[in-house]
């Protein structure tokens, strides 16, 4: 039988399956800061194990996701290697976007990617497999730069693209961009009209309708037919109602060609977002340098992007009160101008700099401190706070003979945490029953345990559960006949009952994007 053929885009290694460990996260309060009520999140680690860490809290609960994933360029930047070839590229966003579609929204959700021209055409097919052709909303072009290269070898390149694509486009409603003085410079109120300024617009339409071509007669007595080749917008009895409204402006003298009066207050009070971004509205790379000089004088990020271009796009795909996330940090600049706008927001980075830039940037967030144009702007005084995490270690490690045991950092709260997200469970400890580590339902629980369970413990536990209520024991041994003893408590062995549903032991997967220090190096080889 013929293998039935679909359109898609094909690469080395795309059919291999990653089987991730779902890691917990552990906050680091030496480094959280501020309001220790806040929920807004840096997590420092792989981010394609932390984005799992948090599909199972966050499936369906982010509005808006920004994320400037390694560029493919072969330039040699300082924290990112970007040399990957293609297909190794394409494994390398491929399983991000995946998880990245669950933890969107299912009715606001949004994504918008920045890339350039050497994977922009490969992202945008892989963005249709993995979201729905249908979902694609727009590419976005961005200004990244404004003088000519010279030396380029063949054009000088000076715009980047922001993708953006739609959880359920269907559903999806985009934000309309505040107006500005500049935007209503085209009003006037030239007659005095009491209902306010207004901007005028031709009384005909391009694509004629014979029944709209009429004479009109002008209030200094001219008559006039519409332009060859037209007709008027409005039919001729509509055409005396907006006359009659005083809606037709025909100049000073009541002599000119009519125009239709657009009031400002009865115009949206907003303006779509257009695909090309400018410079001046929206930053550039010089700008962007020029921040992150501001904030890291002596240790700059090689490639961020400008507070106001991430505005922008909080500003469409996103309000106030919002989860916000950036999976490839880099500064931080995406969570500091989320915090700056009320947003809240999630950020991820995996190299150094997690503590060398997004930390410091955002407790100067925090502080209000920053000193950035932006802040100016806003008038951002300060405010609010985020939690510090790291991922946990993997939860099991071979031993001596190649066997795998749980890892001894893992204390009993941590293993709880660790087996409820393999179970799909909850983490929520009962305060009074000690054998309630979490749940899935109201009635179904889970208990784990190190120690050896009996049937009299069982039996015990038992006596406490309620009418319709099941439980799910996960322990390292316990009798015999525990086993089957009860219908509505489950009992299996750890780690046996999660060997092979993942990879353990495996802390990276970032395909090299993070380049090794000499001093990662020298201990690489002498290991």
């Amino acid at each position: 039988m013929t293998k039935k053929q679909k359109l898609e885009l094909t690469w080395i290694g795309k059919d291999e399956e990653l089987k991730l460990e779902p890691r917990i996260l552990i906050e680091d309060p030496d480094k959280s800061y501020g309001d220790k009520s806040a929920e807004n999140m840096l997590i420092h680690g792989d981010n394609l194990l932390a984005l799992k860490a948090l599909e199972q809290d966050f499936a369906g609960r982010i509005k808006c996701i920004y994320i400037d994933p390694p560029y493919n360029t072969g330039s040699a930047f300082e924290h990112y290697d970007d040399n990957l070839e293609h297909s190794i590229w394409l494994n390398l966003i491929r399983p991000r976007l995946d998880i990245l579609k669950t933890l969107l929204d299912k009715d606001q959700g949004s994504i918008w990617i920045s890339i350039d021209d050497t994977e922009s055409h490969y992202l945008k097919v892989l963005c249709d497999e993995v979201f729905g052709r249908n979902n694609f909303v727009a590419t976005v072009i961005w200004e990244k730069k404004h003088t000519r290269s010279n030396d380029a070898r063949w054009l000088s390149d000076n715009h980047d693209f922001v993708l953006c694509y739609a959880k359920n486009k269907s559903q999806w409603q985009r934000n309309l961009l505040p107006r500005t003085d500049e935007d209503s410079n085209g009003y006037s109120n030239i007659d005095n009209d009491p209902r306010g300024v207004w901007a005028s617009g031709p009384c005909h339409a391009k694509t004629p309708n014979p029944k709209d071509i009429y004479p009109i007669t002008t209030p200094s007595g001219r008559t006039l037919m519409p332009p060859a080749g037209t007709s008027w917008r409005f039919s001729e009895k509509r055409f005396e109602e907006l006359i009659k409204d005083n809606r037709i402006y025909f100049g000073d003298k009541g002599n000119n060609v009519p125009r239709y009066k657009r009031f400002l207050t009865e115009v949206q009070q907003g303006l779509v977002p257009i695909t090309i971004w400018f410079r001046e509205e929206v930053g550039d790379n010089q700008e962007a340098k020029q921040e992150i000089k501001k904030l890291f004088a002596e240790d700059p990020f090689s490639t961020p992007k400008p507070e106001r271009l991430i505005k922008r796009i909080l500003d469409i795909a996103s309000k106030p009160g919002d989860w916000v996330l950036d999976s490839f940090l880099g500064s931080g600049t995406t969570s500091a101008v989320a915090h700056k706008t009320g947003r809240k927001h999630i950020g991820i980075e995996f190299g150094d700099h997690a503590d060398t830039h997004c930390l410091p940037r955002l407790k100067k967030v925090v502080d209000g401190s920053d000193g950035l144009a932006l802040s100016e702007a806003l008038g951002w005084k300060g405010g609010g706070g985020f939690k510090f995490y790291n991922l946990a270690p993997s939860l099991l490690r071979k031993d001596s003979f190649g066997n795998f045991v749980i890892d001894e950092k893992y204390n009993s709260n941590m293993l709880a945490a660790a087996m409820c997200k393999h179970e799909g469970f909850k983490f929520y400890p009962d305060e009074a029953l000690y054998w309630k580590h979490g749940k899935s339902t109201e009635n179904d629980f889970i208990f784990v345990t190190t120690g050896f369970v009996t049937a009299e413990q069982l039996e015990k536990v038992h006596s406490e559960m309620k009418a319709g209520e099941s439980l799910l024991i996960c322990a390292k041994s316990f009798a015999p006949e525990c086993e089957s003893r009860f219908a509505d408590i489950t009992i299996k062995k750890i780690p046996q009952m999660i060997l092979g549903r993942c990879e353990f032991g495996k802390d990276n997967y970032d395909l090299n994007i993070i380049k090794a220090t000499e001093a990662e190096a020298e201990e690489s080889n002498e290991s």
